[in-house]
């Protein structure tokens, strides 16, 4: 893990100095000085939602750290009580993991972070006409063609997200008996750098997009529709159209969720209340996402022109 200590933003440091200065309020308010640790992960949302975070705990007099950790991985840190908060879990992705870390008991939810969350197979609408089944997933063999590469022919490619995201792409592939082959981009970045420059050109691409974000906002797309979902797909093999396989069906989709260490709000109640409170929504969080990586402004930027024009919201998130 990689540990990064945020400094106080101005705004906080001249709080912090107004309550130092006029008697022990902030001391009275913040619980501990020892760090809330904030795991970090690796797409700009993530990063977005848990700087606001930070920087809310720090307008309070918090103590914060912010510490990378594998997305799937974490959750042993957060039994431990040795990393503190996630915030952002998605229902899509993380619902396994969440579930079984809550069942130890260690871990406890601190809420819905206001996100709802779409991820799936995603294809720019031009391909629609050179593989007019499309959204159903079962014109994709019969366009697996239009979007192999030198790489992956005979078969089509999809480009799925990072590894550590999960989704059981591979497993869905197999279960639906699809000719396509599953390359995971390396990072967030290059997964959308790659879709720029196949919108640009017009070019095939089959790839994992997933809401909030600027991309949908951006491109002119659709979701494949696969199979519906259910929790019974995903774990009982005679259940979907494949009746020897599971995840023979499309992605979970829901709320993305706050969680974190079972011990946090008995050592620092007041963080544990901001932390339940913060809610944002799909529109400002894609419009933050696209400022980041599409106009070049800095997470911190983002944030604290965040923080600047939504004082009264988050001022309540902190108030006794």
């Amino acid at each position: 893990m990689t540990l990064f200590s945020r400094s106080l933003t101005p705004k906080s440091f001249a709080l912090a100095t107004a309550l130092a200065l006029s008697g022990s309020i902030a001391a009275a308010a913040v619980e501990s000085e020892d760090p809330i640790k904030l795991t970090l992960h690796d797409w700009t949302g993530q990063f977005i939602t848990t700087n606001i975070m930070a920087a809310v705990l720090e307008e309070a007099g918090y103590n914060v750290e912010l510490v990378q950790a594998d997305y799937l991985a974490q959750f042993s840190g957060l039994e431990s009580g040795d990393l503190h908060v996630a915030m952002e879990l998605w229902a899509t992705t993380a619902a396994d993991a969440l579930n079984a870390s809550l069942a130890t008991g260690n871990t406890v939810s601190f809420g819905e972070n206001g996100l709802q969350a779409i991820e799936e197979w995603w294809y720019p609408l031009y391909m629609k006409e050179k593989c007019p089944g499309l959204p159903n997933w079962e014109a994709l063999n019969a366009c697996a063609d239009l979007f192999a590469t030198a790489e992956t022919a005979p078969k089509g490619r999809y480009l799925g997200g990072p590894v550590t995201w999960g989704g059981y792409d591979d497993e869905r592939v197999e279960a639906l008996g699809l000719n396509y082959e599953v390359i995971h981009a390396g990072t967030d970045a290059a997964m959308f750098a790659e879709v720029e420059s196949a919108y640009q050109r017009q070019a095939p691409v089959l790839v994992w997009i997933y809401a909030p974000h600027w991309a949908p906002l951006k491109y002119k797309g659709e979701w494949v529709e696969f199979p519906p979902y259910s929790a019974e797909c995903y774990t009982d093999p005679s259940v979907g159209v494949n009746p020897q396989k599971a995840y023979d069906c499309g992605k979970p989709r829901g709320p993305v969720w706050k969680a974190g260490w079972a011990g946090l709000a008995n050592k620092w109640p007041g963080a544990a209340k901001a932390i339940t409170a913060l809610k944002l929504d799909n529109d400002e969080m894609g419009l933050m996402v696209g400022k980041v990586d599409v106009d070049g402004m800095t997470v911190d930027d983002v944030v604290d022109e965040w923080m600047d024009a939504n004082k009264d919201r988050w001022s309540a998130w902190i108030a006794n």
